[in-house]
């Protein structure tokens, strides 16, 4: 169901409200289902308790895969291009793909993974990383992917909390100029849990690895003699498809849960809309699958809808700051889906790079993790879209498992950073402090969704107290993203960000809690406090005060010691931007600490702090300002 103007957008929008179940049923019945649903949407946002497609049976795999392989079987499923752009690549048809996906999936069911069982995908942008997405999903085992920077501390973290029965990774991984020791992480990691059986590793550098006996084997080995036939596995719509770990505002990641059926249907649904695919089409996300970016618009709502995805394993500014440009021409993309953090890098490096490129096979160019700010969108438009390419500056998160409110291009009007309407099928409400609904155009408030969509997260594995206390408890009734947001006077969303301890650095949300654990891991540190800041290229930098127990000598090999350990604890993509070493942090009588004075030192204005002088300590605060980096002296 592919809108094609603005009539088409409204009259599916105003379908879309008034009978939410006849909607969304007739785009679920595109889909092969082994049996069908008896009932479209039954929900609570109380509870919560939400389901879609109620007994219906499926598997998602026979929809990425078997029912293309009938029909287009030579068709480019998955063109992958490696980080040295002087080494072969590689491209998969949908049959190619599915022979890959149906010898992996045996290879799992043999080393004893059955329908339910976890299974943790630690590996970097490979292909084989989205073959084992698929053969988990093809005989039902949930798969657990985590991005494949995070430290061996947190992968551990990851893998007791899913207790994952087996690992698959990788020997190494490059990364621009650098070689990552993968498999050394997850051995790390491992002999701090006690739950996994089996590690299968994929050969990707040839650097030596311990392998253990009895529990250690080769991915090319275990598949020389696997079977092409494994029948898909009957799911039911609410059985879980995967748990992907995301940051909160406290420091135990939050390990969300998306189902088999509903997140399906919506993948699809907005993979085709918001990019506005079309048969011949190559399209390419530059994102990570370890991120939700990766899982619903790399893998599954490109594979889904029959299209031919690309994957990158290298960065955008290696062998030089032309790469993705390089590759826009090679391969001809069509639709180009990256980070505002990737294009104001990209800025800061010139147009050189980018004059050497014509571009001209792109259509719809696209921004994904965080607000886009005017400065870079122009940027954006003017050399990467010439113009002539619709932005899609799309808001989603990693709980509502794809695409929210986005521009539709050439069919929705487009204003710079503005994501503008939502999807058919969303209800976005601007809500007060207080819980009541602001009903106007040209206002500010907390956005919330009033009704649910197929893709929406179900639970927070092992933890449901947890999701209703996080997303269905502020405002009773709603789900609450999280985000402040501006509606215009047309009615389009502009998304202000983060209203809780979150930050999103390089469009990938860190909660500060976590960061606090990991630097306050450090033998010295008393206590930390960490806010976001306004970063150039990250959107958001991560701003660190910390109270040492001692006094000390040298600050930078004391900062060292402190990045080392959040790198230890969590990985780079954590390390603190900035970290200021304080004697105090302001706090309220009853011992809380003031972040919005934080925030603001940390931002460099300190013009409207407020009255200070209720504080437990309120000294403290001129000294944090006078040894601030941030305040002009």
């Amino acid at each position: 169901m592919q809108i094609r103007n603005w009539d088409d957008y409204q009259n599916n929008y105003q379908k879309s409200v008034e009978d939410p179940e006849k909607f969304w049923g007739e785009i679920a019945d595109q889909f092969i289902w082994k049996k069908p649903y008896k009932k479209v949407l039954d929900w609570d946002f109380e509870t919560p308790s939400i389901k879609w497609f109620e007994g219906g049976s499926l598997n998602i795999t026979e929809n990425c895969l078997d029912r293309h392989v009938k029909t287009h079987p030579n068709k480019k499923a998955i063109i992958w291009e490696p980080n040295d752009p002087n080494d072969d690549g590689l491209t998969w048809t949908y049959q190619e793909l599915y022979n890959e996906v149906c010898s992996f999936a045996n290879v799992l069911k043999k080393h004893g993974v059955v329908k339910g069982d976890r299974v943790c995908l630690y590996m970097p942008m490979v292909p084989q990383l989205a073959v084992a997405v698929l053969a988990c999903a093809r005989i039902g085992a949930v798969h657990s992917v985590v991005f494949a920077g995070f430290s061996a501390q947190s992968l551990a973290d990851r893998i007791d909390d899913a207790k994952c029965k087996l690992i698959v990774t990788t020997d190494g991984a490059f990364r621009g100029q650098k070689e990552i020791p993968i498999k050394g992480i997850v051995d790390e990691a491992v002999s701090k849990c006690d739950c996994v059986e089996k590690i299968i590793v994929f050969k990707r550098t040839e650097q030596y690895v311990s392998m253990t006996a009895q529990r250690d084997v080769w991915w090319h080995e275990e598949m020389e003699n696997a079977s092409t036939d494994c029948p898909a596995e009957e799911m039911e719509s609410e059985d879980m498809l995967f748990i992907l770990y995301t940051s909160g505002s406290t420091g135990k990641p939050k390990g969300v849960v998306h189902t088999c059926g509903g997140y399906m249907v919506y993948s699809h649904y907005s993979f085709t809309n918001v990019f506005q695919y079309e048969a011949d089409d190559i399209y390419w996300c530059t994102a990570d699958i370890g991120w939700i970016t990766g899982h619903s618009y790399i893998v599954y709502g490109p594979l889904l809808a029959g299209a031919t995805t690309l994957m990158f394993e290298g960065i955008p500014t290696w062998p030089d700051a032309g790469r993705f440009w390089a590759i826009c021409d090679k391969y001809k993309v069509n639709q180009f889906y990256t980070a505002p953090t990737a294009i104001r890098s990209l800025m800061s490096k010139g147009l050189e790079p980018v004059a050497r490129y014509s571009l001209n096979s792109l259509k719809v160019i696209g921004s994904v993790g965080e607000p886009i700010n005017e400065e870079a969108w122009r940027w954006y438009n003017t050399y990467i879209g010439k113009n002539k390419c619709p932005i899609v500056d799309t808001w989603w998160q990693t709980e509502t498992g794809g695409i929210m409110i986005s521009p539709i291009p050439n069919v929705t009007d487009i204003r710079p950073t503005y994501a503008t309407y939502p999807l058919p099928g969303i209800q976005p409400i601007l809500l007060d402090k207080d819980g009541n609904e602001i009903k106007e155009n040209n206002v500010e408030g907390l956005l919330c969704i009033k009704f649910p969509w197929p893709s929406i997260v179900r639970t927070l594995y092992g933890d449901h107290e947890r999701l209703k206390q996080t997303y269905f408890s502020t405002f009773k009734g709603y789900y609450f993203t999280g985000d402040g947001a501006k509606r215009d006077t047309q009615g389009r969303y502009r998304i202000i960000g983060r209203v809780d301890d979150v930050i999103n650095v390089s469009g990938h949300r860190m909660g500060t809690a976590e960061v606090e654990n990991a630097i306050n891991e450090h033998p010295w540190v008393v206590e930390s406090a960490v806010v976001g800041y306004p970063h150039d290229i990250k959107g958001q930098g991560i701003y660190a005060y910390i109270i040492p127990d001692r006094h000390i000598e040298s600050e930078q090999a004391f900062i060292d010691e402190v990045n080392e350990t959040v790198r230890k604890e969590i990985g780079p993509i954590a390390k603190p931007d900035i970290i200021q070493v304080v004697s105090g942090l302001p706090k309220t009588r009853s011992g809380k600490i003031m972040r919005r004075i934080l925030r603001k030192i940390a931002s460099g204005d300190i013009s409207t702090l407020g009255d200070t002088s209720t504080l437990l300590n309120p000294d403290i605060v001129e000294e944090i300002i006078e040894k601030s980096p941030m305040i002009k002296k």
